[in-house]
């Protein structure tokens, strides 16, 4: 066998290895993993979608407010399920304080609507 044939064997066992580990780790995900995840990529999906209004302050406070509603999602779920206690307690902090910057946000853009 050749050194061609030979590293095309050890590609292909490689490849075959990252897959399995690939698999292993889907396997191993809980539920409050995915649910982090499907939340942040929702939140993407979301500021990826939104249609800008040329207005630096305008967009930045629309994009801000959606980055921080994200963040309440994934510290709820830390809160609910998480088993780190000082993580919780970031988590919490997270949520009471974004909380007031969310309505902060809210009522800037009422006073700023054009």
């Amino acid at each position: 066998m050749n050194s061609i044939h030979v590293f095309r064997k050890l590609g292909l066992i490689a490849i075959a290895g990252a897959l399995s580990a690939a698999a292993a780790f889907a396997q191993s995900s809980n539920p409050a993993s995915e649910q982090l995840k499907k939340s942040m990529d929702a939140g993407m999906r979301s500021m990826q979608g939104m249609k800008l209004s040329g207005d630096t302050d305008m967009d930045f406070a629309m994009m801000m407010k959606m980055h921080h509603q994200q963040a309440l999602e994934m510290a709820k779920v830390q809160v609910q399920q998480g088993r780190s206690a000082p993580l919780k307690t970031m988590a919490q902090k997270i949520i009471d304080d974004q909380t007031k910057e969310i309505a902060q946000l809210d009522a800037w853009m009422q006073q700023h609507h054009r």
